[in-house]
């Protein structure tokens, strides 16, 4: 027996990597089961190139747990350790031996699979183990070896005598940690960081029903046998090529990740490319609609088929986090520390290439089936207007394929609907108007009067419609979007012909006056406006940058914060030209004018959901009343 200390270089190792090491104690078996799957592909590329004569037998991974001894063990058939193996990778803390074998074999090792990264990864155990022991034994012809520590930088170390090659990795839980020695919770890590690792990983054994034979009774009880329970997938969908793959094994690979999701995601895409960095993926669009917050953190990060987290922000765009689906690449750093992941220069290109790839397939969606992307389209809007909003090259490239539906069903890319609309929806310095609703119900009545005057309606309902099309209006040349219930857009688009007012200017005064005495100063200007007699005799508009401006300050939107609570004000365009307001004037008394000025006002509110709790109630009365 030989015994020595550990070759550190800093004193108090043990409690560093206990308390600082890993944020989550946790990781320590992804990081063992990390180091066994190293072995055993060590061992595969060695037999593939004739450096060994040890045969290959689709060797797998045990994880066992013995609660009378408190012990974990995590059990490889791969390449094993002599003695002085165990002294040199073991011993000196932080020396990598995935690293020395990479660089000895370079180019052949290159497709092996070979995990690497893990120069600390075996040191986890400490966190859970107040004793970690090693038995292993080498491929090459040489003793077995039995190292022991107790969480101090004393060790032992001597031969042993083991029957199979490989490594047994024993932990000795410790009391505060005793919850890794139940099932339930190691089924849980293994099947969280471990899932599509690719050697298999048995965990127990699981009931096999047997198929009955030809002549059984139909009564007879079907026979069970006891089975090795594999708990990963070693061949994910996203470690094959697109072209072995068919539709229903991109749903099937939907399914396994996101078991309790009943609805088909809508179409999805498949990342692969080996420069200038190396990344392997999948990504599914989801149903969404309008709900941008809940979907997040749907998309898992891998680094050579080893989970590392869901938290891809800075490795996927914001806007692309409301998809779901893996995304693999060992240019990723698999380090005790993430903080550094976005100034990762690697990690920067992934972001750039995913943004542009996912923008290449929807150009190439949009191209090849462009009704079926029309029908697609609000179950992926929020996605593509977000993209647009945060990120300028998602921008450029989304005005191929980017949408804006008109209320009547049509579908226009932005060209398509500018050359639409350009010789009849221009204001007087030849802008080009865009009227959109955003909500085609509370606006039905603005949205009837501006088709009647032949005008395009088009409807932009996403969360983020202000902000959009602030950005539009930022970008694009001589245009701007207007909500087609905000301001007099009569006043805003050029006409022919205006109407002229049947009052007198002193009656139009007259009519102002006795308007503005039944209506709150402090809410409402009063406008007299000349419109068709059939026309609605009040109409509500808010002026189009108030309104805008205060969407985007209850959203958050940037540069809103500190303008405080912008206060809720319209602007009430009264039609001269309404017979009503002919009644008003020539009313004797001020009760019966205030009666039919509030009915008319309420009537306006209702147009535009303004209508509610007393105010609602008095209107409902007053009607009834007049209906007497």
């Amino acid at each position: 027996m030989s015994k020595g200390k550990i070759n550190v270089s800093v004193e108090n190792i043990f409690p560093l990597i206990k308390k600082f090491l890993y944020s989550d104690h946790e990781i320590f078996l992804r990081e063992l089961i990390s180091n066994a799957t190293d072995a055993t592909l060590k061992f595969k590329h060695l037999a593939d190139i004739g450096e060994t004569s040890v045969k290959y037998d689709d060797p797998e991974i045990e994880v066992k747990i013995n609660k009378e001894d408190k012990t974990l063990h995590v059990i490889d058939r791969g390449v094993g350790m002599s003695k002085e193996e165990v002294e040199k990778y073991i011993n000196e803390v932080a020396f990598s031996g995935a690293e020395e074998f990479l660089e000895k074999y370079q180019d052949e090792a290159k497709e092996s699979g070979i995990i690497g990264h893990f120069g600390l990864g075996f040191y986890s155990s400490f966190m859970v183990a107040d004793k970690v022991e090693i038995l292993t034994k080498s491929i090459k012809d040489e003793p077995a070896a039995h190292w022991v520590c107790e969480g101090t930088t004393e060790f032992s170390l001597e031969e042993t005598e083991k029957e199979d090659y490989g490594t047994e990795i024993i932990l000795h839980i410790n009391e505060d940690d005793k919850e890794f020695l139940e099932e339930n919770r190691v089924r849980e890590l293994l099947t969280k960081y471990n899932k599509f690792m690719p050697i298999p990983i048995k965990f127990g054994t699981k009931e096999k029903e047997l198929p009955k034979a030809e002549d059984a009774p139909e009564d007879e009880e079907p026979k069970t046998v006891q089975v090795d329970d594999i708990i990963n997938n070693p061949n994910p969908a996203w470690i094959k090529q697109p072209a072995d793959l068919e539709k229903d094994d991109y749903t099937g690979f939907y399914r396994e990740l996101y078991p309790m999701q009943f609805e088909e995601p809508l179409f999805h895409i498949h990342l692969n490319v080996d420069y200038p960095f190396n990344l392997t993926g999948i990504l599914y669009f989801p149903k969404i609609k309008q709900d941008m917050g809940i979907q997040k953190d749907k998309i898992q990060l891998y680094q050579n088929q080893v989970y590392v987290t869901d938290d891809v922000e800075g490795i996927v765009p914001e806007f692309l986090q409301m998809l779901r689906g893996v995304i693999d690449s060992p240019d990723i750093p698999l380090n005790v520390s993430r903080s550094y992941l976005q100034a990762d220069s690697s990690v920067k290109k992934i972001s750039s290439y995913i943004t542009r790839k996912v923008a290449d397939k929807l150009k190439s969606l949009f191209k090849n089936d462009r009704k079926d992307f029309e029908e697609k389209w609000d179950d992926i809007k929020v996605v593509i207007e977000y993209g647009m909003l945060t990120e300028d090259k998602f921008f450029k490239k989304a005005q191929n394929f980017a949408l804006y539906p008109t209320v009547d069903g049509d579908h226009f890319t932005y060209d398509e609907l500018t050359d639409k609309i350009k010789d009849h929806q221009t204001d007087k310095d030849d802008k080009l108007v865009v009227l959109y609703a955003s909500n085609q119900d509370e606006q039905h009545s603005y949205i009837q009067d501006a088709k009647a005057k032949g005008y395009e309606v088009v409807l932009m309902n996403s969360p983020i419609v202000s902000h959009l099309v602030q950005k539009l209006e930022s970008e694009k040349d001589n245009v701007s979007f207007v909500r087609v219930d905000s301001d007099d857009i009569d006043n805003l688009i050029n006409k022919d012909e205006e109407q002229t007012s049947k009052l007198s200017d002193d009656e139009q005064e007259k009519l102002k006056g006795d308007v503005e005495k039944a209506v709150p100063k402090e809410r409402y200007t009063v406008q007299m406006k000349a419109m068709d007699s059939e026309a609605a005799p009040l109409k509500i508009v808010q002026p189009e940058f108030m309104r805008r401006m205060k969407e985007m300050q209850q959203s958050g939107g940037g540069g809103m914060m500190g303008m405080g609570n912008m206060p809720e004000t319209y602007n009430l365009l009264v039609n001269t030209n309404h017979p009503l307001m002919a009644e008003i004037l020539e009313t004797k008394t001020e009760k019966k004018q205030s009666r039919l000025v509030n009915q008319a006002l309420d009537l306006a509110k209702l147009s535009q959901n303004l209508l509610k709790g007393e105010e609602l109630t008095n209107f409902v009365n007053r009607s009834f009343g007049m209906i007497k």
